[in-house]
Parts: structure tokens; C-alpha cells; sequence
């Protein structure tokens, strides 16, 4: 991948963040309020990677790639995808540097156990849009893998889960634009936010992140 070319993408695993909280999202993506923000940690494994081989396994039928980096140009995102599945199939795409034709899964690693919002769904679905785009196939099944289960979930990727995705960066790509912080309610989560002391909830109904810190700076 052109470094240049994605330098405008946003990390499709800013979804989950988004999904959890709109303000967290914007302070990680928009105002890089952390010592290493995600853009660069990300951006710099996706290169990286992309630099690299990618890893390939063939056990029989199945061929398995491991950090695989993905983008859609129409959407605008990019990640890596922590594992694809390609099975053979004659009802598959073809794809480089393999013989036959193959159908791809995409599957997705998580150190927790499933979560009550669909934010982790929504990022598989997302990596299924950016396959799609580029492998010139569609995706109906993916997985994800929770370590502290030790158990892969199958997903059914449907077309409302997709266009959700695709509501959710329109939504993203439309306040990074406009280096838009926006506020949201509070709640008893924001204590557990490990940006709870830059995000400070308890004055963002009267000012903006960057206002109260400019402000902090004159004093």
C-alpha cells in the first residue's frame, strides 16, 4: 500500500471505538489524544506489513492468511484483518498465487469474551466490505475468535449489518472532515474510559477538549 494514499483512510478498527462512545472515538482519531495514538501504532503494523510477504498457510482445501491488510476506496477505511479463511469452492473467486477458485471468511481475534454490543460484528462486517471491494466477491460468513472462551463464533454477515457499517463511516468520515469533537451523555461507563482524564466529562457540556486545554495554557 501507498503510504500517501491512505494517509486520508480512517482505521476501520476505530469502528468499536465509535460504536462504545462518539467522544472517545474523536479524542483517539481526531484530537490523537494519546502518547502513541491509533493511527500511528496501526498505521505503522499496516505498513509494515505490507512491506512483507504476506503469511501464507495450505492445509488441503483451506489456505490461511494471517495479517492481511484490506482498504476500500469506496468507504475510505483501511485495517488488517487478523486472519482470512479462503476455502475452495467453484462457486469462489480466484485469487493470486493459488490454484482454483476459492471462498473467503474472515476471522477476527478478541482477547475478552463476547460483548453485549455488536461493535466487534460491526468491525468483521467491515472487513468483509473492505475483502469484498477487493477480491470482487461477496462475504456472508465470518468469525470471531474470544480467547477468554477459547470458542469461534460464526457471523452471519447480512446486508443490514453491512449497510450499518456503512452508515457508521459515513458518520466518522463526516466529523473527521470537519475535526469534529462531538459531546455526547454521560453515564457511570465514563469512570472505567481509560480516556476519562482527557476526555473530563464533567466540564465537556460547557466547553470543547481542545477549549478547556488552550484555556489551561493562558492561564
Amino acid at each position: 500500500m501507498d503510504a500517501n494514499e491512505d494517509e486520508h483512510y480512517l482505521m476501520l478498527s476505530g469502528i468499536q471505538h465509535f460504536e462504545f462512545c462518539k467522544r472517545q472515538w474523536a479524542l483517539i482519531h481526531i484530537e490523537q489524544q494519546w502518547e502513541e495514538n491509533v493511527r500511528t501504532v496501526e498505521g505503522q503494523h499496516l505498513h509494515r506489513k505490507a512491506d512483507q510477504p504476506f503469511v501464507r498457510e495450505k492445509r488441503g482445501d483451506k489456505l490461511t492468511v494471517r495479517a492481511m491488510p484490506v482498504k476500500s476506496e469506496e468507504l475510505q477505511i483501511t485495517g488488517i484483518c487478523d486472519v482470512v479463511e479462503f476455502l475452495q469452492d467453484n462457486d469462489g473467486v480466484e485469487i493470486h498465487g493459488a490454484e482454483g477458485k476459492y471462498i473467503a471468511y474472515p476471522v477476527e481475534y478478541k482477547r475478552g469474551k463476547p460483548k453485549v454490543s455488536d461493535a466487534d460484528v460491526l468491525q468483521l462486517a467491515a472487513q468483509a466490505l473492505c475483502l469484498e471491494e477487493m477480491l470482487l466477491c461477496r462475504i456472508e460468513t465470518g468469525y470471531l475468535f474470544y480467547n477468554e472462551i477459547k470458542h469461534r463464533v460464526e457471523v452471519q454477515l447480512t446486508e443490514d449489518i453491512k449497510d450499518k457499517v456503512k452508515s457508521i463511516v459515513t458518520e466518522m468520515q463526516d466529523y473527521y472532515k470537519r475535526s469534529h469533537t462531538p459531546k455526547v451523555k454521560t453515564g457511570p461507563f465514563c469512570q472505567s474510559c481509560s480516556l476519562h482524564s482527557i476526555c473530563l466529562p464533567e466540564v465537556m457540556s460547557k466547553r470543547s477538549v481542545r477549549s478547556y486545554v488552550e484555556g489551561k495554557i493562558r492561564e
